[in-house]
């Protein structure tokens, strides 16, 4: 017996299940104004429960920008496979982008320059729709390229660093104070930070903050990496190679992968955590809570932080309202890491 072909889902169909018109359909799936936000989500429901989505060559025949939204990174492919940050940041761009039948093209770049010639292709190429904009430095050249080309994007940085473009960011300085005060609570003097790279502008705002939070201590070390697990052994063994009066008791790491390879080397030293020293990573990924001990970290929700920036791109492409704003900022979570000052 032949099999009676299942009818394929039309935009029609989608458009009774929502109870609105194909136009509003339309509009929902190329991000165009018009429609309440309670109406695009229900469109998208119905498309979802439907399993459909339009053609993208169809959309392209009409004129339609492809449905495609741009981010170049400027890290070592094999750094970025490893740091669990951009793999986060990226699964919560990725969940917004699949609401809008849309795509995320990643390109890793060399250098800023290298970023300002691929950005402009893609834009005058109507490879992109917008592009999300991550790893500002002082004096960022994608500032002005945006502007001059008129590029829907969004930045991922602080608005010191991004000009007049929209942005999202995290305040870095409120909570590289809030480490350093609570293991001062603790009883540390001895405090040190080993940060991301020198250029990029949280990096400054972060040893800007460390430099004002530990200035009553009676040491202070900062020592600038590549955020590489070795990067990070290297400066934590430097660190702790000093006569015990003379080396931090707690240290404070940019990132997981740096505080898990710290963790390392204080075991390589015969040095005991958190009673000899104290361990702080930064971001709080999955990590944290698989070595032994487990470290404290600076937590917040990096997923949920990609998935802001992306639903703040569409509303940036749509003409929609979502200005500059800041995501929540990172908070303490205290692990078997960190512990009152024994020296």
């Amino acid at each position: 017996m032949t099999a009676t072909p299942t009818p394929r889902v039309t935009i029609k169909d989608v458009a009774a299940r929502a109870g609105v018109s194909k136009g509003a359909v339309s509009l929902a799936f190329n991000h165009k104004p018009g429609l309440s936000e309670a109406t695009r989500d229900r469109i998208f429901l119905a498309a979802r429960e439907l399993g459909w989505s339009p053609s993208l060559t169809a959309r392209t025949l009409a004129g339609s920008r492809v449905d495609v939204v741009g981010l170049a990174v400027c890290r070592p492919a094999r750094m970025l496979g490893l740091e669990p940050w951009y793999m986060e940041f990226v699964s919560g761009v990725e969940s917004v982008l699949a609401e809008h039948s849309s795509s995320l093209l990643l390109r890793l770049v060399r250098n800023m320059e290298e970023e300002v010639g691929v950005q402009e292709a893609w834009w005058r190429g109507r490879q992109i729709g917008g592009s999300i904009l991550v790893d500002f430095r002082a004096d960022d050249p994608r500032v002005a390229m945006t502007e001059r080309l008129g590029m829907p994007v969004v930045a991922v940085g602080h608005p010191s660093l991004t000009g007049g473009l929209t942005s999202v960011w995290t305040d870095d300085a409120t909570a590289v104070t809030e480490a350093v005060r609570y293991l001062a609570a603790l009883g540390h003097r001895r405090i040190a930070r080993i940060g991301g790279a020198a250029d990029l502008g949280h990096t400054s705002i972060r040893t800007a903050a460390f430099d004002e939070a530990a200035g009553a201590l009676a040491g202070a070390w900062q020592v600038a990496t590549d955020f590489s697990g070795e990067a990070g052994a290297r400066a934590t063994r430097s660190l702790l190679t000093a006569a015990p009066a003379d080396r931090p008791t707690a240290i404070v790491y940019d990132n997981d992968i740096m505080a898990v390879a710290g963790l390392s080397v204080a075991a390589e030293m015969g040095l005991r955590v958190p009673e000899e020293v104290s361990l702080l990573a930064w971001d709080d990924s999955q990590l944290c809570r698989l070595t032994h001990p487990t470290l404290s970290a600076m937590s917040h929700d990096v997923h949920g932080f990609g998935a802001e920036v992306a639903r703040t791109l569409f509303s940036v492409i749509t003409g929609g309202e979502a200005g500059s704003h800041p995501v929540p900022t990172p908070v303490l979570t205290p692990r078997g890491s960190t512990a009152p000052a024994t020296s």
